[in-house]
């Protein structure tokens, strides 16, 4: 298998909603807030579903590998539910092998409420569920041994009861990669993403929001700095500046697509992580890996929902 990827399992519920639904409901735009399931269905019953897909970032990012014809599997923790059985369905239809065995958990299947305002940019609010209680037993360690490479979520350290399957899968792969997942996760967890990065990870994914606040730089320039000092791969996206890898003394820069139908930026960096990491086990030059990654990108926000169709 060339890659494995281990985080949230959560169904993705999918609204339209404006600026002042945000504001009257305390929302942080762009952001994502942790929620519990009364908080959820308090939301969700004032909404109008625009559609349900199997979601969680990684899982997203594996599903645009296996739609570039790469062998992929994924971990992470659902319910024996409708929504669970939703997800595992989700997956296997996009050829994605599904290393977990369901059973009854305490917990719902976890579920995330994205909501798109008119600017195409999206909140989401997350009731985890049972996907943030998995732990080491969870992870199927043949799967990890077995893959060229395994892909992590910052999401995943959110709750801290992951942790230690982190570790485990970490202790038994060939290779890393990570993404930082969001500003907040980052703020939250400072001291051990950056030990992450730093001692564990070969590659990291940030955008320049997460990776400035993981070093508190005062400028971009001090971000390259970094990684060049640190002698692994980090890349970054940028909005519409593009994207920047940095390896070293290599720093490579990729422009961003142009004139683009933007709908809804859900999967943006998920799918430009796919993009990447494909172009990567392919053994490609680096700035094809960031050309393929602003290809994905750029097809997604295109389209409503993080799943290209």
């Amino acid at each position: 298998m060339k890659i494995l990827g281990i985080g949230n399992a959560i169904v993705d519920v999918i609204c339209k909603v404006d600026d002042q639904y945000l504001q009257e409901n305390g929302l942080t735009k762009s952001a994502m807030k942790l929620v519990d399931e009364n908080e959820f269905q308090k939301l969700l019953s004032t909404l109008k579903i625009e559609e349900t897909v199997s979601g969680g970032s990684v899982a997203n990012s594996i599903v645009g590998l296996s739609q570039l014809g790469n062998k992929v599997g994924f971990i992470g923790k659902v319910n024996d539910d409708d929504f669970g059985q939703k997800y595992e369905d989700g997956l296997k239809k996009e050829n994605v092998k599904f290393f977990y065995y369901k059973k009854k958990e305490i917990l719902p299947t976890g579920t995330c409420l994205i909501l798109i305002t008119p600017d195409s940019e999206r909140t989401m609010c997350t009731f985890l569920g049972t996907a943030g209680k998995i732990n080491e037993n969870d992870v199927d360690i043949n799967s990890v041994k077995g893959s060229e490479m395994i892909f992590l979520e910052g999401y995943l350290w959110d709750e801290g009861d992951p942790k230690s399957a982190f570790d485990k899968a970490i202790q038994n792969s060939k290779k890393v990669a990570m993404s930082l997942s969001d500003s907040f996760c980052v703020e939250r967890h400072r001291l051990h993403f950056l030990d992450l990065v730093k001692n564990k990870l070969d590659i990291t994914f940030a955008n320049e929001q997460e990776i400035t606040s993981l070093i508190n730089a005062k400028n971009f320039e001090e971000v390259v700095s970094f990684g060049q000092q640190l002698g692994k791969i980090i890349v970054i996206t940028r909005g519409e500046k593009g994207s920047v890898a940095i390896n070293g003394d290599q720093v490579i820069k990729c422009s961003s697509q142009k004139d683009l139908k933007i709908v809804d930026l859900t999967g943006a960096g998920d799918l430009f992580a796919a993009g990447y990491l494909h172009g990567h086990i392919s053994n490609l030059p680096v700035n094809e890996c960031l050309e393929k990654g602003t290809e994905m990108s750029s097809k997604v926000i295109q389209q409503i929902g993080a799943r290209l169709t």
